[in-house]
């Protein structure tokens, strides 16, 4: 039997520009091709677009795919397992390199397809092939793929189950064990059960919080603090801000639903909120109210704050990017009173999102709310709950899929060093069934 490689292109050093390439035998299999946001100061109103490949590799921004020229074999699929930049921001920058279809979600493939099409530097002719969960696919003689439904921070996420001739190999970034979830279906737990029995002889799975004790919150519970929150900000006439990830379509949902209780007019604001949000309305996954507005060009966002800023603030709930203190950003830009909204004593500024664990974006976020509070908003931080599995999650996931050999990706190696003793606990033994990996690096199994 021929024995299974894992290279490690990107992901495993840092949160981030992810990269895994596996090659059974002549077979090699790409999942994910991300970029690392805070490396570059990006943020989801970003243009890379003008961007070459090799400056972009060299800035530690995108995975230094050059390994990948010493591994003998033929690429038969890129697989991704959701839409998030870090997972296939990179792919309009690399994927013209390998002579092999795209594979994902149908909402991925839109938002890859939006990524190709503003490309300036590489023609990316890929095939682009949508898959749902629950379906399999034959890529290879000896090689299928399974997509399996999970919960994270976006739209249509799935497991890669990769089906060898030796057992299933199971991709397992990003997740959450949400059972009640506020848009979408609960993760399939019977068919990663049933794997399990199959027999998985590997798993890579993403340790982003690990280290993080207890159970991640269902983003039911988000819906409700972000209510509660909101419907709080009432016994005063003031301008309210939201702040959240564009690509997080239920909690925008959720934000949109609350806008109606409150009466007042919702206004998504952004590059980024007008990219994800349409795509998703487009597509059917959610409904959009008829008094939604929604802005992308910075023209027609300063525009609108004017009008706002005479009509009456609180008639209007803005939801806008920024909320990591990107430079450029909405929300960074109305701190700076770069736009027609003035930040006056009182007005309330509701962060539904966390800050992204890295020294850059903990210094912006930091700078963005001393700028806002000098002002004199309010600020209420921490409405929010996490798209990734915290500790008791991975012990979950660990137990129901039994994997003979481990690997922790998607994260820096305090993450990673988390993740091994967790599953330490549970038998596994570091260099023999659990594996630490470094970009860079291949790990051989027999």
């Amino acid at each position: 039997m021929d024995d299974i490689g894992i290279i490690a292109v990107g992901g495993y050093n840092e949160m981030g520009r992810n990269m895994t390439a596996v090659h059974v035998g002549g077979d090699i299999i790409i999942f994910d091709m991300g970029l690392r946001l805070d490396q570059v100061q990006i943020h989801e109103d970003v243009e890379i677009e003008r961007m070459h490949s090799l400056d972009l590799i060299k800035i530690g921004a995108i995975p230094d795919d050059t390994v990948m020229k010493g591994v003998d074999g033929t690429v038969r699929a890129i697989v991704c397992t959701h839409g998030h930049l870090d997972h296939i921001g990179a792919i309009s920058k690399l994927a013209h390199r390998y002579r092999a279809p795209i594979i994902a979600t149908p909402y991925t493939i839109g938002l890859i397809k939006q990524l190709i099409k503003s490309e300036r530097k590489f023609p990316a002719e890929n095939e682009l092939v949508e898959m749902n969960a629950g379906e399999t696919k034959e890529v290879s003689k000896n090689l299928s793929i399974e997509f399996i439904r999970v919960q994270h921070s976006t739209l249509d996420c799935v497991f890669i189950a990769v089906h060898t001739p030796r057992g299933i190999l199971l991709y397992a970034n990003d997740f959450k064990m949400d059972r009640t979830p506020t848009l979408g279906e609960p993760p399939d737990i019977k068919r990663l059960k049933q794997i399990g029995k199959e027999g998985v002889f590997l798993m890579i799975t993403e340790s982003t919080n690990a280290a993080i004790v207890g159970k991640t919150p269902s983003e039911r519970i988000a819906k409700d603090l972000l209510n509660d929150v909101l419907i709080g900000t009432e016994e005063t006439e003031s301008g309210v801000i939201v702040t959240t990830f564009a690509s997080h379509i239920a909690r925008i949902a959720a934000t949109l639903e609350i806008a109606k209780k409150m009466d007042r007019i919702p206004v998504l604001m952004g590059r980024s909120m007008d990219k994800y949000v349409k795509l998703a309305a487009k597509m059917g996954y959610i409904q959009l109210p008829e008094n939604l507005k929604i802005y992308g060009v910075r023209k027609n966002i300063d525009k609108a704050f004017t009008r706002i800023a005479s009509e009456g603030k609180e008639k209007y709930l803005p939801i806008v990017t920024g909320h990591q203190g990107e430079p450029g950003a909405v929300l960074e830009r109305i701190s700076m009173d770069n736009t027609g909204y003035r930040i006056e004593n009182g007005d309330k500024i509701i962060f539904s999102a966390n800050v992204i664990p890295t020294p850059s974006t903990r210094a912006n976020r930091y700078v963005l709310e001393t700028k806002l509070k000098m002002r004199g908003a309010r600020i209420y931080d921490g409405v929010h709950v996490s798209g990734h599995a915290c500790k008791e999650d991975h012990w979950e996931l660990l137990r129901m899929i039994n994997p003979e050999h481990v690997i922790p990706a998607h994260g820096n190696i305090v993450m990673h060093g988390s993740y091994i003793e967790m599953a330490e606990n549970t038998g596994y033994v570091l260099g023999d069934t659990i594996h630490l990996l470094r970009n860079g690096e291949e790990l051989v199994l027999g």
